[in-house]
């Protein structure tokens, strides 16, 4: 019984635990303990407990009456197998059925701690009542008084007169206080009457009376609120409220306030059983007073990932909106204002050891005036993997997709694309080599082609080989330490693809690849199957890397380039004929230390010596709060544009209460600013403050379907925290806020 009142008053003052789960079913993030109030621990130890069901009692003095009554005095311990009374003196009756402790009682159990005037014990009746108590929990800087603890296992928990903060004695900012609170036996509610809120001694709020939660399940009520503020919406205020409609479907309905906009609704339905899990999300703002005809605004996205069978998932992401400008000016979760087309596909697919087939619809919803993607109704693609005998495999890649466009005025086409290989793969501890044989046959059944370059039947035959390497070389030690280990793997690869002409085909699902060490290898520049380079060539790369005695990664650089023996003719678009080789390719990842951090990613034009794409990245890392990153991004040809563009994120402590995060993106193409973001936190041990500062490109498209590249968003908010009143966003994730965000540093190789 002692048990499952140290349980209850945890769930009636550890709010992040109880009163809040539903907020904490909603936001994942962990509590913010960067900086916490000293604790004073409990100490407790589960080893001097007694076995079930014997009690021992200590004192200086004992006084037994008859085998019914005894009287303890001096120094009295009070050991059961669950916790430790400690008082000046006690009385034990009726066989020790009851007990009454009294003169600076102190409890102890393995969850809290509870000083009290008196303690009286009834195991008959099994009640447990604690006079004019100070209690602390454990581990945790929760701490409060109630005059009266009544504990009863028929009717369960009251407590008159009752105080919590987090905050330390003597600096209390502050603090909840309430006349009763009541928590029947088996409910999963307690309800509190007369609750005052208190700010350095000011009360700032009060409630008659209110329900909250005292376990961990799910519950309905109202989440934590959302403020800010920014050019596009004004003030901005939201309200979620959660509903526990059942242990598998829950719902979220969040009203939200724009002073510039109006009123929008959000609902969140999510749904869980043994087949699958789905998500419904409905965004819906009516008569939006910031646009010219009061528009109805929308975005819905209906999302399932789900299990037909021991073999067989299924997987739905649909996406809706209402205008080009809604992700701008009003925003959603699910995307940002750098996305250009929105999802809606459904799929079904089947996996077994040496097969996988999957069945889609893909369709997109493009955002902006560009052209109208190819929407795939529908395509199935089908892969074997057989092996034959102890040294070669049989493979097979197969697809069979029809092509539309919400343009009628562009071709449609049906594919097939059947490619059956024979490969010999022999793979050993210190190296690789492979030599594949396949034929690539696509026949295309094109309609609509009238006045273009296309044909209506197309039949392309074409085959490849290609024989790969590679080997593994590794030595102890390195320039970095002695206990280090080097590796060196070089690697190359010959390939060979036959020409036909291919202009006579559509682009439906076909674009450029980026190129990398690694994509070097791939033996393709496009996406898609509509346009199949023919190749004669090697290619060459290594790569390098230096593992420490812990086996991490702590250096590795790789480089590759192809070298063509014959010219292509089926080129990406800005190529020539007439190239002897590829951009060189090269990567770096260099961990200096336990704190700094140097990555690249670069290819170099060898003909002009000139950069095509490139980018770097050097971070500083003290600790989880203290890092400086700096950026370039370079691209010399991006559909028309280049990218050049430099970045600087920091987040760092000013002081042991002070932090602050800032970014800042610039344009070096363009000589303008992309985003800058400041934010400030204050934080006390029991309460925190964060202001943040954001001015960004909007991005916004205009009446013509042109998106503006010179319009600004601008917006502040600001969010305040009482520590043990739920979760809190923390420093590190306020840099990672914004229209980029951080991104932490990853291995390239």
């Amino acid at each position: 019984m002692k048990k499952t009142c140290a349980s209850l008053l945890l769930c009636v003052f550890s709010w992040q635990a109880c009163a809040q789960s539903g907020a904490a079913q909603r936001n994942n993030d962990d509590p913010d303990t960067s900086l916490l109030c000293p604790v004073s621990p409990v100490q407790f130890s589960s080893d001097k407990l007694m076995p079930p069901g014997e009690v021992m009692v200590e004192a200086r003095r004992t006084e037994v009456f008859s085998q019914r009554e005894a009287n303890f005095s001096g120094d009295v311990d009070i050991t059961s197998d669950t916790a430790r009374i400690h008082a000046d003196q006690a009385k034990i009756r009726n066989n020790g059925q009851q007990l009454e402790a009294s003169g600076d009682v102190l409890y102890k159990d393995a969850q809290l701690q509870v000083s009290s005037d008196n303690v009286a014990l009834d195991s008959t009746r099994e009640t447990l009542e604690m006079q004019n108590t100070e209690y602390l929990f454990n581990g945790t800087s929760g701490r409060g008084t109630a005059r009266v603890i009544d504990l009863s296992s028929s009717e369960g928990l009251s407590l008159q007169d009752v105080h919590f903060t987090t905050c330390p004695a003597g600096d209390e900012d502050w603090a909840i206080r309430a006349s009763e609170i009541n928590i029947e036996r088996g409910s999963l509610w307690g309800e509190a009457k007369n609750t005052r809120f208190y700010v350095a001694d000011v009360p700032v709020f009060y409630l008659p009376y209110f329900a909250f939660p005292v376990s961990n399940q799910r519950q309905t009520g109202l989440l934590f609120p959302e403020i800010g503020s920014s050019s596009n919406t004004g003030v901005d205020y939201q309200q979620p409220f959660y509903w526990n409609m059942a242990p598998n479907y829950d719902m979220t309905i969040t009203p939200r306030v724009m002073s510039k906009r109006g009123v929008q609704l959000q609902t969140e339905f999510r749904y869980l059983s043994e087949q699958g899990y789905s998500v419904v999300d409905v965004e819906y703002l009516p008569s939006d007073s910031d646009t010219p005809t009061n528009e109805h605004r929308y975005f819905y996205r209906i999302k399932h990932d789900g299990v037909l069978g021991e073999n067989w998932t299924v997987g739905v992401d649909i996406n809706g909106i209402s205008d080009d400008n809604y992700i701008v000016d009003v925003g959603t979760d699910d995307y940002n204002r750098a996305d250009t087309h929105l999802l809606r596909t459904v799929g079904l697919n089947y996996f077994s050891e040496n097969m996988t087939l999957d069945f889609h619809v893909r369709d997109f919803e493009t955002i902006g005036d560009r052209p109208d993607t190819y929407r795939a109704f529908p395509e199935a693609r089908l892969k074997l993997n057989q092996p034959l005998g102890s040294l070669l495999e049989f493979r097979l890649d197969s697809e069979l997709a029809y092509f539309d466009n919400v343009d009628e005025s562009r071709p449609t086409a049906m594919r097939l694309h059947v490619a059956p290989s024979i490969a010999l793969p022999f793979q050993r501890h210190w190296g690789e080599l492979t030599a594949e044989a396949t034929v690539m046959n696509t026949t295309y059944k094109q309609d609509n082609v009238e006045n273009t370059a296309l044909d209506e039947n197309v039949n392309r035959l074409l085959g490849r080989g290609r024989l790969y390497g590679t080997l593994y070389f590794e030595r102890d030690g390195s320039w970095f330490n002695a206990t280090d280990t080097m590796t060196f793997e070089p690697k190359v690869q010959y390939l060979y693809t036959s020409f036909e002409d291919q202009t006579n085909i559509g682009l439906y699902d076909t674009t450029n690849l980026l190129t990398d060490v690694e994509g070097l290898f791939r033996g393709r520049e496009f996406t898609g199957l509509d346009r199949i380079v023919d190749n004669n060539q090697i290619t060459l790369g290594a790569t390098s890397r230096i593992m420490d005695a812990q086996n991490r990664e702590q250096f590795a650089v790789s480089l590759g380039q192809i070298f063509y023996l014959e010219d292509n003719r089926i080129m990406t678009p800005g190529s020539n004929g007439d190239r002897d080789r590829s951009a060189l390719a090269a990567e770096l990842d260099w961990r200096f230390d336990s704190h700094w951090n140097f990555y690249s990613d670069i290819q170099i034009t060898t003909q002009t010596d000139k950069v095509e794409r490139s980018s770097l990245g050097l971070e500083y890392r003290r600790d989880s709060e203290s890092l400086v990153q700096l950026t370039h991004r370079y691209v010399r040809e991006l559909s028309g544009e280049t990218i050049d563009q430099v970045g600087l994120s920091v987040s760092w402590p000013i002081s042991r209460n002070w932090h602050w995060v800032g970014r800042s993106f610039r344009d070096l193409e363009r000589h303008r600013s992309i985003e800058t973001y400041i934010g400030l936190e204050y934080e006390s041990c029991c309460w925190a403050i964060q202001v943040v500062a954001q001015r960004q490109l909007s991005n916004r498209f205009g009446i013509d379907g042109q998106q503006s590249t010179d319009e600004y968003d601008s917006g502040v908010s600001l969010q305040f925290i009482f520590k043990g009143l739920g979760s809190a966003k923390s420093s590190r994730r306020m840099l990672e806020d914004g229209m980029f965000g951080y991104r932490q540093p990853y291995n390239l190789n």
